[in-house]
């Protein structure tokens, strides 16, 4: 099977632990900011660290709205990875003035004032048994915003932080992680090797 895996350069994201994730896994990851790439590649990773609203300028700068879109919308491997999995929703309460991709619908709200915010650190989710990427374990998150509720039609994992939140969803080829999944030992690992092996065409 072909281990092509491009990691989009979002401008705000921890690329260098990204990549040491996927080469953790055998996988050589190329970065990019090509179109063509994000249409082509066999596997595209759309990572993010830090707000919703310069992450989406910097995707539309770069032209690369539409073919993340279209890419979704064919079924074809995407894993997206915090600021990632939000910028699929429609909106974002931390940026109130910029549009998601609007892949899902869904808004991403602020964690509650009475638990730490930023979340930091490790959680516990609860994957599904039918999940067929996600797994159940101890991960890793950094984000103050979070999907209280799962976009219609996607399989889903939920944390608690503050009251249940989604911790990552799946649908077909797509993967999405609120939390950081190369930076969450072998629960992490094990999500992204399933996602590799299962999510490629003629898996």
């Amino acid at each position: 099977m072909t281990r092509e895996v491009v990691i989009i350069r979002t401008g705000a994201a921890n690329l260098a632990s990204v990549a040491a994730g996927f080469r953790r896994l055998g996988v050589t990851p190329r970065f990019t900011e090509l179109a063509e790439d994000v249409r082509e590649a066999a596997y595209v990773v759309l990572p993010g660290v830090g707000a919703l609203g310069p992450t989406r300028r910097r995707l539309e700068a770069l032209g690369l709205v539409e073919p993340i879109i279209e890419r979704a919308q064919q079924g074809r491997p995407l894993f997206a990875v915090c600021v990632g999995l939000q910028m699929l929703l429609t909106s974002s309460e931390e940026s109130e003035d910029e549009q998601g991709l609007g892949i899902f619908s869904g808004r991403a709200a602020r964690f509650p004032s009475h638990v730490r915010v930023p979340q930091l650190g490790w959680n516990e989710v609860r994957a599904p048994d039918a999940a067929r990427y996600m797994v159940s374990g101890e991960f890793y998150f950094a984000n103050s915003y979070r999907a209280e509720r799962a976009p219609d039609g996607v399989l889903a994992a939920f944390a608690e932080h503050g009251g249940p939140f989604v911790a990552a969803f799946e649908r077909g080829s797509l993967l999405a992680c609120q939390f950081h999944p190369e930076l969450s030992g072998k629960d992490g690992r094990a999500v992204m090797g399933r996602w590799l092996e299962s999510s490629g065409e003629g898996s």
